[in-house]
């Protein structure tokens, strides 16, 4: 999710995060949950261990939990395999981070006809050059450093592989180059991958000055169009009706905008970063204190437009 990696990845670390610097939506608060437990959220689901099996997420898709947990990764990657029914190819984002038992179990779930990445972290990136080799397919993303014997993706541009149709969503906002993967024939209401751009857990993280929070915000207005679509988040659980959980993101954003111009009100107009996460951050665990000062350093330059950040 972030672009340094912990000291050490544990899942108390991830349940930490979750708590300390995200403010969840109702639908993906969790009151547990560490690897190789269930998982309850709060309305009563249990979530099983994905630690090691695919998982049946939707028709049109399957995940694996990649075996990372941490305070930037919560619980783990979600590396996802796309096929339609009785289909023998298949496609998989993200492959996450280098464990070759991971790839492996991948490269098992079908032929791989394709490798798309959702955006450059390297808890989703690590592992894409050797599963290139391992399955000879090529790694799509939307930056051409992190592609692989295969062109770099194209807003709007629509792939035909596995059997399935898959539209790509340019969503920059946590980095310059997130993408999102929506699949309209996905049931009813169609399902989108959204990276980091939308989580299981709570709300993202703006990798400033990569990601910028008015990308951020148009990105959220792009994905609320898709309507009340399957979310398939790179970290937590699936979630239901994606135009209303880019509704409480949005709330979200207004929410800390609100605290950031407060403590501007009382700090002065050019307080620096550290001073705004001070007020605004007060208890946040410092594992995670970096990230908390990028959203704040995203903040700041929104509200200030075009000034620099200190």
């Amino acid at each position: 999710m972030q672009p340094w990696p912990p000291s050490r990845a544990t899942a108390a670390g991830a349940t930490r995060t979750a708590r300390a610097l995200r403010d969840p939506a109702p639908d993906a608060r969790l009151t547990a949950g560490l690897v190789g437990l269930p998982v309850r959220c709060e309305d009563g689901r249990v979530i099983p261990d994905q630690s090691s099996a695919i998982v049946r997420s939707t028709e049109l898709t399957r995940f694996r939990l990649a075996p990372n947990p941490g305070p930037m990764s919560l619980h783990g990657t979600n590396s996802y395999v796309i096929s339609a029914p009785g289909a023998t190819g298949t496609v998989v984002v993200d492959p996450g981070p280098l464990d070759e038992s991971h790839l492996q179990e991948l490269a098992r779930a079908g032929t791989v006809e394709l490798i798309l990445i959702t955006h450059r972290h390297a808890d989703h990136t690590a592992a894409a050059a050797r599963f290139s080799e391992l399955t000879g397919a090529p790694v799509r993303a939307m930056d051409p450093a992190h592609c692989r014997g295969g062109s770099p993706l194209v807003d709007g541009e629509v792939i035909h592989s596995g059997g399935v149709e898959i539209r790509v969503v340019s969503t920059p906002g946590h980095t310059s180059d997130s993408v999102s993967f929506h699949l309209p024939h996905d049931g009813s209401s169609g399902s989108v991958l959204t990276g980091d751009t939308i989580l299981g857990i709570g709300t993202t993280v703006l990798d400033y000055p990569d990601g910028t929070l008015g990308d951020y915000l148009a990105s959220l207005d792009r994905l609320e169009r898709l309507g009340p679509a399957t979310v398939l988040p790179a970290h937590g659980p699936v979630l239901p009706a994606l135009d209303r959980i880019v509704r409480a993101y949005r709330d979200h954003r207004a929410d800390r905008l609100a605290q950031v111009s407060t403590a501007l009100a009382g700090l002065g107009p050019d307080a620096a970063v550290g001073d705004v996460a001070d007020a605004v951050y007060a208890a946040v665990d410092p594992a995670v204190r970096p990230a908390a000062e990028l959203s704040v350093a995203a903040q700041l330059h929104y509200l200030r437009s075009d000034r620099p950040v200190r």
